[in-house]
């Protein structure tokens, strides 16, 4: 199928407004996210012109590298632009009232991007705007990098439908993305926490649901050792994420026994791959010598944030809410 006929049949069947969580994803919206990415990384040009004189605005409350990147790299090879602002000082709804915000913004461009602190901030903008809004990171969810990172696993595997799936660490906004993103297309989750550490109740209760209706499962473990046997994909993430640098060092002794290392590697299987969301702090929540090991696709999940976001961009921005 040409690039054209792949983007003009994904679009009438992608129903999606917005990206705030990985709930308001299905597995049939996954699966034409990944068609139109592939389509996109084999024949980029093809697809130059798609989002001509669009617009998207990047609302950044916290650092980033590849989720800053992938946008506007995206949008500029889509043809559009991204316009980048800074809310690191002050943060969304200390100057002006969020569903302010969100309503300027829609008057002058086509979607926007939002990487806060609380959940509760893109929500509010969704809430306000009539425009799309993509959660590009929240205290809750990452639901962009989960995608490129199953995304990434289909291009190795050639399925996700029973492939194992551990994550290691902390049960946080990326652990609740795996589990929900993962559940939704059959995978087996298995999530390994020290205690007082887990996932969200809720989260690993929908979660639970999604597994158990698409075929899939959900587990969560003690022992990382137990979790990542026979795995195909082990994933860890930092220990401490952004706004809680205040308890590294306790988090530091906490996880210290969550550490993925090579013979956690060597527990999990011989075709086991290593995966981050990064960045790394390397010699903690991974050591040196699994990050940069022959299993380590870290830098594959970073590329696919280009072609994952593409997909998402056109087919949210083509038509768009207004």
């Amino acid at each position: 199928m040409t690039p054209v006929a792949t983007l003009r049949k994904i679009e009438k069947k992608f129903a999606v407004q917005d990206l705030i969580s990985d709930g308001d994803l299905s597995a049939s919206d996954l699966d034409l996210l990944f068609d139109l990415a592939e389509s996109m990384k084999t024949s980029p040009r093809s697809y130059a012109r798609s989002l001509e004189g669009r617009q998207l605005a990047l609302i950044f409350e916290k650092p980033s590298l590849r989720t800053r990147v992938a946008f506007e790299a995206g949008m500029t090879s889509l043809g559009g632009h991204a316009i980048y602002l800074d809310h690191s000082k002050p943060r969304l709804g200390e100057r002006e009232a969020i569903k302010d915000i969100a309503r300027n913004l829609e008057r002058w461009v086509d979607g926007i991007a939002a990487r806060t602190f609380s959940h509760g901030a893109v929500v509010e903008l969704a809430e306000n705007a009539s425009i799309p809004v993509i959660n590009a990171l929240t205290d809750f969810a990452h639901p962009c990098q989960a995608i490129a990172d199953y995304f990434t696993l289909k291009e190795k595997f050639g399925t996700l439908s029973g492939l194992k799936v551990a994550f290691i660490g902390d049960g946080n906004n990326m652990c609740h993305s795996l589990m929900m993103a993962g559940a939704k297309l059959g995978a087996r989750v298995h999530v390994a926490t020290p205690p007082g550490f887990e996932p969200k109740a809720a989260v690993v209760a929908e979660a639970k649901a999604a597994a158990e209706a698409a075929g899939g499962e959900v587990r969560i473990f003690r022992n990382p050792e137990e979790a990542v046997s026979g795995a195909q994909a082990v994933y860890t993430d930092v220990w401490a994420s952004m706004g809680q640098e205040f308890a590294a060092h306790l988090r530091a002794q906490v996880f210290a026994p969550y550490r993925v290392t090579a013979q956690l590697m060597d527990a999990a299987g011989p075709e086991a791959l290593f995966m981050h969301c990064l960045p790394a702090h390397r010699g903690q929540e991974a050591t040196d010598e699994v990050v940069d090991s022959v299993r380590s696709i870290v830098f594959d999940q970073a590329e696919n944030r280009l072609h994952t976001h593409k997909a998402l961009l056109v087919l949210l921005l083509k038509n768009g809410r207004n």
